[in-house]
């Protein structure tokens, strides 16, 4: 369980870089005349997260879930592709990646890079590292908790962000 303690810290580790580059883009977009959007519901997100570390973490070491090699490793495999796929975002979108709903108005929307594939691939990571971390060693009612509020705060989320690039677009046409 010390070796899943620590990927539970590494991932926090990992979320709290994200903060980092979320706070210094934030700027950048700011200064750019972008209008934050979904204040309300970014609490409720953060809680959220750091409640799936906690989670992971409480229902590992208090019910003494068992490390199970059939899903735990594949489960790992899935974890660490999420993490990839989320920093391939990061990396596409630049400083226009945050954690906030942050849109610069007269941008044209990113197309390259994973978005070229999905509309919102951060949230695929998202949605797969809820269920992964969890079941690398066995915390299923965590996984699943997660993933019932993951899909309400989603709906919400992508909704918000949806459109607020169909209003920075139509602010940008002439």
């Amino acid at each position: 369980m010390i070796w899943y303690t620590a990927l539970v810290l590494a991932v926090g580790a990992e979320r709290v870089a994200e903060l980092v580059v979320a706070r210094r883009n934030a700027r950048w977009s700011l200064a750019r005349g972008a209008v934050e959007r979904g204040r309300r519901h970014y609490p409720p997100m953060v809680a959220l997260h750091t409640l799936l570390l906690l989670g992971c973490l409480a229902e590992v070491w208090l019910a003494d879930r068992p490390f199970d090699p059939a899903i735990g490793w594949p489960m790992l495999a899935v974890v660490l592709a999420a993490q990839a796929l989320r920093w391939w975002c990061v990396r596409t979108l630049g400083p226009r990646w945050n954690t906030r709903v942050l849109v610069v108005p007269g941008l044209p929307l990113v197309t390259g890079g994973p978005y070229r594939l999905l509309r919102h691939p951060n949230y695929v990571a998202v949605a797969a590292e809820g269920i992964a971390l969890p079941l690398v060693h066995g915390a299923w009612i965590t996984a699943l908790l997660f993933t019932a509020f993951n899909a309400v705060l989603l709906t919400i989320r992508i909704r918000c962000e949806n459109r607020a690039l169909e209003s920075a677009a139509a602010g940008a046409r002439p």
